[in-house]
């Protein structure tokens, strides 16, 4: 009995953790909406014909919308990574076994290089990528196992009793009351040399720069916390940076693949 007990407590963490919030709707949709101003003609072209026209935008989402379907339980695990508090740097060998988010945009960037795949397949690798790499830039998401990412960490948004990892997930963005296209479109304005410093790097300097951002949030945040106007003025800003750099890293890994 002890055992089932402990197999069970272990399956409602993992699943918790799995089922966790990324950037609600609109921050998706603002991350794809920004990649698509970013995209060479060439990528365009050949996204337009594996969506079947869909833009970035509308299937940014997909890799939550599955999560309600038992057929895709595999993939909970690629929404996120965690170190472990004394490790320093990313290692295969001590990563998940059922995979994390850069195992995940690593097979999808796989799959859609490789010339056997499927259109099928594609098309589904193509809509994760779009996914994983908008939540890559939510800070949570590179957080710590211990607390699930911030979802442990109870605080009041305007009173109402929530978690940091929804704070940052949606509520922010939601309290600002802008469509995704408003968000895209009020991205910040970038000089050549700060768009070339946000796109160079790879997958793993983009993780480690998530979570060494991911420590300051936690550093700022305390549970019980009463977070409101001075929460979001600070750190508001701070999130439509993310979104931005999301966005413009998934348009130079989709320009990678598809040229």
């Amino acid at each position: 009995m002890r055992h089932l007990f402990i197999a069970a407590a272990f399956f409602v963490f993992q699943f918790s953790f799995a089922s966790a919030g990324d950037w609600g709707k609109p921050g998706h949709r603002a991350t794809g909406e920004i990649a698509e101003q970013y995209l060479s003609k060439k990528a365009k072209k050949a996204i337009s014909e594996l969506l079947d026209g869909q833009g970035l935008a509308l299937v940014s989402t997909f890799g939550d919308d599955i999560k309600s379907d038992d057929r895709f339980r595999k993939y909970g695990p690629w929404h996120y990574v965690n170190l472990d508090a004394g490790d320093t740097a990313y290692s295969d060998e001590k990563a998940s076994p059922d995979g994390d988010i850069v195992f995940g945009i690593r097979k999808c960037i796989a799959a859609l290089k490789n010339g056997n795949t499927s259109k099928e397949d594609k098309a589904f690798y193509l809509k994760m990528l779009v996914h994983l790499m908008g939540d890559l830039h939510q800070p949570f998401h590179t957080g710590r196992g211990a607390d699930k990412g911030g979802n442990d960490i109870q605080v009041r948004w305007f009173n109402q009793g929530t978690n940091i990892h929804r704070v940052w997930d949606s509520q922010m963005i939601d309290d600002y009351q802008m469509s995704y296209t408003e968000l895209a479109a009020n991205a910040d304005k970038l000089t050549g040399k700060e768009l070339r410093r946000i796109s160079s790097g790879d997958l793993l300097d983009w993780m480690y720069e998530s979570k060494e951002l991911s420590k300051k949030v936690y550093e700022n945040v305390q549970v019980g916390d009463k977070l409101g106007y001075e929460y979001a003025y600070t750190w508001f800003p701070v999130v439509r940076e993310q979104l931005q750099k999301g966005g413009i890293r998934l348009a130079e890994v989709l320009n990678g693949i598809f040229g």
